[in-house]
C-alpha cells in the first residue's frame, strides 16, 4: 500500500515498518503492565476503541505523517493482542492452559489465511489512476474495513466474556492437578517446599548471628 498507493520510496517504507514495530513493542509492554492494575477486559476494550479511532489517520494519510499514525496504531494492536494470551490462560482450566492459548492462536491464523486474497479481491473494486502500466488500488480503505471489523469482534467477545484477574497458577490452587494427583499428595509436596524455605531462612539467620560474634580486639578492651 505504501509504495503502490502512496508512492513511498523503499527507504520510507522501511522506516515506517520499523517505527510501527517499535510502537507494537511499546504497546505490548505498557498495556500488558497496565492490565495487571486495571484488569484484562478493561485494557483490551479500552485500547481497541482507541485503535479503532486511529484507523482513519492510519489508512487514509498519504503523507509521511502516516509514520506517526503507524506507531500509535500498532501500539494499540499489540496492546490489545498482548493482553489476550494471559487473559486466556487465566480463564482456562489448569490442565489445558497452554493448549487453549496455542490452539486459539493457530485457529486464528487459519481463519485469517485467506485475508490477503480477500483484501486483494475487495481492493480491485476501488481502483486508482494507474502508475504507468502498473494498476493501483485503494488498499487503505480495505484495510480500514478489515481492522474495524476485527476490533469490533474483539470488543464484543471481551465484553461478553468473564475475567479472572490474577488467578493463581500455583499447583495447590489447580483443581485439575489436585484431582489427578490427590489432595494429600499436593499438601505433602507443598509442606516439604515450605519446610525447605523455612530451613534456608533459619540457616541464613544463624550465619548472620555467627558473623556478629567476632573476636574482641585489644583496642576494644582498651
Amino acid at each position: 500500500m505504501l509504495s503502490n498507493q502512496y508512492n513511498f520510496s523503499a527507504n520510507a517504507v522501511t522506516v515506517t515498518q520499523v517505527v510501527a514495530n517499535l510502537g507494537a513493542m511499546t504497546g505490548g509492554t505498557v498495556i500488558g503492565y497496565s492490565s495487571q492494575i486495571f484488569g484484562r477486559r478493561f485494557s483490551i476494550i479500552f485500547i481497541s476503541i482507541i485503535g479503532g479511532a486511529l484507523l482513519y489517520p492510519y489508512t487514509y494519510t498519504s503523507s509521511h505523517a502516516v509514520i506517526a499514525a503507524a506507531f500509535f496504531e500498532q501500539f494499540c494492536v499489540q496492546g490489545a493482542w498482548g493482553v489476550i494470551p494471559i487473559h486466556l490462560m487465566e480463564l482456562s482450566p489448569g490442565s489445558f492452559r497452554t493448549f487453549v492459548v496455542g490452539t486459539s492462536y493457530q485457529l486464528g491464523n487459519l481463519a485469517s489465511s485467506a485475508s490477503a486474497t480477500i483484501e486483494s479481491t475487495l481492493g480491485s473494486r476501488f481502483p486508482l489512476p494507474p502508475k504507468g502500466k502498473t494498476p493501483r488500488y485503494e488498499y487503505g480503505k480495505v484495510m480500514c474495513i478489515f481492522m474495524g471489523c476485527v476490533y469490533a469482534y474483539v470488543i464484543l467477545l471481551t465484553f461478553l466474556g468473564p475475567e479472572k484477574l490474577s488467578r493463581s497458577f500455583e499447583v495447590d490452587q489447580d483443581s485439575d492437578i489436585a484431582e489427578a494427583a490427590g489432595h494429600d499428595t499436593i499438601e505433602a509436596a507443598m509442606k516439604k517446599i515450605h519446610q525447605r524455605h523455612a530451613g534456608a531462612h533459619d540457616s541464613s539467620d544463624d550465619a548472620a548471628a555467627v558473623g556478629d560474634k567476632r573476636p574482641t580486639t585489644i583496642e576494644e578492651h582498651v
